[in-house]
């Protein structure tokens, strides 16, 4: 059974820096196109971005510039750079194939943006 495990949340004061990182149990990512979706507190879930198999990219708006997803097909994983961080970003963050698949929904990280 594939697994996705994201890695890399914490507590960083706004303007800082994270690296997300998505791990799969299998070698589900190299032919799916993948995407990073959050959660903040009493919010439903959304898009964040998203990246293809050849490593083309799409982001929401709110992220775009200051974002960037890449994946390593090799590690089998996907990434997040998150730069200039605000509160706004404060959410639960998550990993999934595009489309979404809920079996492959984990526990997510944490992100919390606060000075």
């Amino acid at each position: 059974q594939v697994q996705l495990v994201e890695s890399g949340g914490g507590l960083v004061q706004p303007g800082g820096s994270l690296r997300l990182s998505c791990a799969a149990s299998g070698s589900i990512l190299s032919s799916k196109h993948m995407g990073w979706y959050r959660r903040a507190p009493d919010q439903q879930r959304e898009f964040v971005a998203q990246i293809t198999g050849d490593g083309v990219t799409m982001y929401a708006g709110s992220v775009k510039g200051r974002f960037i997803i890449s994946r390593d097909n090799t590690k089998n994983t996907v990434y997040l750079q998150m730069n200039s961080l605000n509160p706004e970003d404060t959410a639960v963050y998550y990993c999934n194939t595009i489309p979404v698949d809920p079996r492959y929904w984990g526990q997510g990280t944490q992100v919390t943006v606060s000075s």
